[in-house]
């Protein structure tokens, strides 16, 4: 019975070793796989959030695009050669109040309407979706917004994936190009706070004859 009893001992023993080892080559190769998941998720994520093609347009021409704007006239943009030209792509009519207020903000000020500066607000929406905006908030209407359905020109602008979009690659977030009057794009500006920036944007006009 003794000599049983130890012989029990000993396989007790062992089998809490195994069931040991075996949960610590588990717990291993869970991590391993977390650790290469998050890596994945960090080169996904880098991609989704690339800013070169953006940032490229710095002191070259400007892509030319037409566009509709909410009240139904159509917007070239190089019909505003000759002028300073502020672009804003903005996230519409899912982004209250910030891209709102930045809107309503720029549509009031003489500084980005005049004529010698033109400013346009270029969103993804369709009329019907900024409509429902325009109609809380009437304000709004005092801006000029262009309509980019297709979503082309936000693409080629490459301003869909930057730090500021909350939905990457789908919505523009809070973004910013001044061009001069050539058509040359001489500041770019991705705003994450979306926070109203008339006072930065008439500093950079200010640099430009």
């Amino acid at each position: 019975m003794k000599k049983q009893a130890v012989l029990i001992g000993i396989a007790i023993v062992l089998f809490i070793s195994a069931v040991v080892a075996a949960s610590f080559l588990l717990a291993g190769k869970s991590d391993k796989e977390h650790q290469s998941m998050d890596q994945s998720m960090d080169h996904a994520t880098a991609g989704m959030r690339d800013d070169s093609k953006f940032n490229s347009w710095l002191g070259k021409e400007a892509p030319d695009f037409n566009l509709a704007s909410y009240d139904d006239k159509k917007i070239s943009l190089k019909d505003y050669r000759g002028k300073k030209v502020v672009l804003f792509f903005t996230e519409g009519a899912m982004c209250y109040p910030s891209c709102w207020n930045q809107i309503v903000a720029l549509g009031k000020d003489s500084a980005f309407n005049n004529d010698g500066t033109v400013t346009l607000s270029i969103m993804v929406d369709t009329k019907n979706e900024w409509k429902r905006a325009v109609d809380k908030m009437p304000e709004l209407g005092v801006s000029t917004v262009l309509l980019d359905v297709s979503k082309n020109v936000s693409r080629e602008y490459g301003v869909l994936s930057l730090p500021s979009s909350m939905h990457k690659g789908q919505y523009p977030g809070h973004t910013y190009l001044i061009l001069d009057k050539d058509g040359i794009v001489r500041y770019v500006f991705d705003d994450p706070k979306m926070a109203v920036r008339n006072e930065e944007l008439k500093t950079e006009l200010a640099k430009l004859n």
